[in-house]
């Protein structure tokens, strides 16, 4: 076989469908999010970055930053190894504390990532325990399929959203058999929020265990950032909860926060967390003065909300399709993968706006986007230039609108 061949069959076929990804080359800059600057043929432009993940800016937050400079210095660099072996931390132990906390939970435990939190935690639980069959949302993360793929116990797919159909294959299940259902908060790319208190409701119904992923509505929503399900008051009825501290923490890795046996019994088993070298302490320093400083401040989640709403308004008045939902998330639909990537290119090029192109497989084919996530450090300016620049190229694309609000 003629393996580099295959590979480049494949890029080509990618590049050929609109769907190949070329990362720009971004250089964030401390105290000035979102600008960032973009290096690109040997130039290096301004850019406004309107995709990020860091929700709320605590990226470049003066506690944060403190905390890890202190860390760093008193510390060094990394961990020193996995946890087993030589990576347990006095900032790992405080971190796990505070996030245990978070969540009103007995014990938390931390993963290099979300995704290897998602991978190690369903992974472990579904396949340890005795025929376990798993109830899975449609929509899951990858990371929630692989670790549920990985397990290699049933899963059966019950549909997005949707209490009542899990409800109906709960009922197939022999009642004293194994149930773990997973889903998640906030779905990233259509910013739908699940029904929470009515699959809780099944899962006790059918003695199921719970497992939410937080890891798009942590830092955001509840009086102290602790996600959707602390907005609602139902953090105490879920079992597992999963969250990162690479999106609105501004930071980096995973976790689980649970009982104590069961964060006991995953960091016994889970090879995703055995090992994997631990987090650098400096990180774990960060990620604790980010969730201690959301804990007790409502100004960055109420300026948040305001930007997402005027961005939205805007939008709407302009004409321009967006994806209706409840959550911090605008998808804005093109529906063309081709298209969505010029719109992209040309933004960056024309405007110094930076926002990736969102496309199959991550979505459907048909409903692909740009996936657009105000922060509270994007000002009028930035979101009048945002919505001048995608007027003009939804007109230079002859794209349909929205009848325009009034």
């Amino acid at each position: 076989m003629d393996y580099h061949a295959f590979f480049q069959a494949e890029l080509d076929t990618l590049k050929d469908d609109g769907r190949y990804r070329i990362f720009a080359e971004l250089e964030r800059r401390a105290g000035a999010f979102p600008r960032a600057r973009h290096h690109v043929d040997g130039a290096v432009n301004d850019v406004t970055v309107w995709c990020s993940n860091d929700y709320l800016g605590m990226g470049q937050h003066p506690a944060v930053l403190a905390a890890m400079h202190e860390t760093l210095d008193s510390c060094g660099a990394g961990a020193g190894g996995t946890r087993n072996i030589s990576g347990t931390t006095h900032q790992h132990v405080q971190l796990e504390a505070e996030l245990a906390d978070l969540h009103g939970k007995e014990s938390a435990l931390l993963f290099t990532s979300g995704y290897v939190s998602n991978w190690a935690a369903l992974g472990t639980l579904a396949a340890r325990m005795p025929n376990c069959v798993v109830l899975s949302d449609a929509l899951n993360h990858a990371s929630m399929i692989e670790g549920i793929r990985h397990s290699r116990a049933q899963c059966l797919r019950f549909k997005h959203n949707d209490p009542e159909d899990l409800d109906r294959l709960l009922a197939t299940i022999e009642p004293g058999r194994p149930k773990l259902v997973a889903f998640e908060s906030v779905y990233s790319m259509d910013g739908d929020i699940a029904p929470i208190a009515e699959i809780l409701d099944v899962c006790e119904k059918h003695g199921a265990l719970s497992y939410i992923d937080e890891v798009h509505g942590v830092g955001l929503y509840g009086p102290r950032g602790g996600g959707v399900a602390e907005r609602e008051g139902l953090m105490d009825r879920i079992d597992v909860i999963e969250g990162t501290l690479g999106k609105a923490f501004g930071v980096m890795g995973g976790y689980i926060a649970a009982s104590t046996a069961l964060c006991d019994f995953i960091r016994s088993f889970a090879s995703g967390f055995i090992f994997s070298t631990a987090l650098p302490p400096a990180i774990a320093a960060g990620a604790c003065a980010s969730i201690r400083h959301l804990k007790a401040s409502n100004v960055e989640r109420t300026q948040h909300q305001e930007r997402v709403a005027q961005v939205r308004r805007r939008l709407d008045a302009m004409g321009i399709p967006t994806l209706d939902n409840p959550s911090h998330i605008i998808p804005i639909m093109v529906g063309d993968a081709h298209k969505c990537k010029m719109i992209s290119d040309w933004l960056l090029e024309h405007h110094g706006i930076y926002v990736q192109p969102i496309n199959y497989p991550t979505v459907p084919m048909g409903t692909e986007r740009l996936r657009i996530t105000p922060s509270p450090v994007h000002t009028d300016g930035d979101i009048d230039r945002l919505v001048t620049a995608l007027s003009e190229i939804w007109s230079q694309c002859a794209l349909a609108r929205r009848a325009m609000a009034a």
